[in-house]
């Protein structure tokens, strides 16, 4: 059974950082794409970064420059380091894998709330 679990999230000031983490269980990870999304009250769940199993990376237009998604196949966990935070990131972040096996999984969320 994949389970994903997501921790890090929390109150920050606006400008300030945090980084999330996404443990995986059940799955041959290392070999999984990975990606990082959010959903703010009331709007659509989105893309927020996505890493390849070789390391490629993908962000959305509005975090760019300021996220940074990265991997560790030894520790099958994935993260997203958030800098430079601004109030219209407050959201509920979702992990998710991508498996040929398994299909599509998803974390429980971690809630990121910024402050202005």
């Amino acid at each position: 059974q994949v389970q994903l679990v997501e921790s890090g999230g929390g109150l920050v000031q606006a400008g300030g950082s945090l980084r999330l983490s996404c443990a995986v269980s059940g799955s041959i990870f290392s070999i999984n794409p990975m990606g990082w999304y959010r959903q703010a009250p009331g709007k659509q769940r989105e893309l927020v970064a996505t890493i390849t199993s070789g390391g490629d990376t993908n962000y959305a237009d509005s975090v760019k420059g300021r996220f940074t998604i990265s991997r560790d196949n030894a520790k099958n966990t994935v993260y997203l380091q958030m800098n430079s935070l601004k109030p219209e990131d407050t959201a509920v972040y979702y992990c998710r894998q991508t498996s040929l096996f398994s299909g599509i999984s998803w974390g429980q969320g971690t809630q990121v709330t910024v402050s202005s």
